[in-house]
């Protein structure tokens, strides 16, 4: 007899659809059981407004979530930096599986780097957390470039320096991966030169909280050292007050000796979108063994942070 197909909700464009695609194949394979992807239009999706205009959180997850309420899919894959914060009731965060690479890229004309690019070089990307430190970095290093709102999928994105409307675009390096593009990347971006958004580079599969069985189901695609890690970052975020769309840029690190992890390392960062001014901080401690220390972790750091002057920052970049 056939076991009834798993429905999975998925955003409509080519990195949700093939990560979603990826996670499909994982769930058949430790399941037994046939999976479909279900395509869903988000708001994220059919706006045209900056994200920074329309508020960043939640846009591209509200439509998929209320999928899962209504029963119209069994479970749901997001971009993990896509998700707000704070985490509905009904809803469980059944998976946080082993995170891709973190790191901003630069796709750049002629292969340059970033530091080869030339004086007045235009640089697109729709996030205000990569404006800041890319500005902060040119002012630092005697650079001179621009930053230039776009928005759009990853082909939008590189057509606009195929075209040569621009000189390069800041994109994601698991995105890139996921579709089978990172050939196109010409330079990595170093965390210690832009930060991440916190989260990125991970999946969060969502089930509703009541479907005990499948929420084990799903658990065993977990990894718990991503999960420690994003839910730091998420703290940090979260105490900031700060939406997905705020320069806000926060990545835990992992310290190993050999094979034994030791330590964790949380670093953040908050800054005018020009660059002038920043709060960077960072903090060392074991790796947490509960949800809860991961929480403790983010918040003690935003704490610090906020004593630096960090709200002050966000508070000129909504002026």
């Amino acid at each position: 007899m056939t076991q009834q197909a798993l429905r999975l909700g998925t955003r409509r464009s080519k990195l949700a659809m093939a990560q979603s695609g990826q996670v499909a194949d994982a769930v058949r394979r430790m399941t037994g059981r046939p999976v479909e992807l279900v395509e869903i239009t988000t708001y994220g999706d059919v706006s045209r407004e900056a994200l920074a205009q329309i508020g960043g959180t939640g846009v591209f997850v509200t439509a998929l979530r209320d999928a899962l309420v209504r029963g119209e899919v069994d479970f749901a894959v997001h971009s993990l930096k896509d998700l707000p914060t704070t985490q509905p009731e009904e809803l469980a965060l059944a998976a946080v599986p082993e995170r891709e690479d973190p790191r901003d890229v630069i796709v750049a004309r002629d292969a340059l780097k970033l530091t080869d690019l030339p004086r007045g070089a235009r640089i697109g990307t729709g996030s205000p957390r990569r404006m800041a430190q890319l500005n902060a970095y040119a002012r630092s290093h005697g650079l001179d470039f621009e930053t230039v709102a776009i928005r759009g999928n990853v082909d939008t994105r590189i057509r606009y320096v195929r075209d040569g409307e621009l000189d390069a675009v800041v994109l994601a390096a698991a995105g890139l991966n996921r579709i089978g593009r990172s050939e196109e990347v010409t330079d990595f971006l170093s965390v210690d030169t832009v930060l991440p958004a916190p989260g990125q580079g991970a999946l969060a599969i969502e089930c509703t909280a009541d479907n005990a069985d499948l929420v084990a189901a799903l658990g065993e695609l977990d990894d718990p050292f991503t999960r420690v890690a994003v839910t730091a970052e998420r703290s940090l975020l979260a105490a900031l007050e700060a939406g997905c769309s705020a320069p806000v840029g926060a990545l835990a690190d992992l310290l190993a000796d050999g094979q034994i992890v030791k330590e964790m390392r949380l670093r953040g960062v908050v800054g005018t979108t020009d660059g002038s001014r920043m709060v960077q901080l960072s903090t060392t401690g074991p790796v947490p063994e509960t949800h809860d220390q991961a929480l403790a972790l983010g918040r003690e750091l935003a704490t610090e942070m906020l004593a630096q002057g960090a709200a002050g920052l966000m508070g000129e970049r909504a002026q």
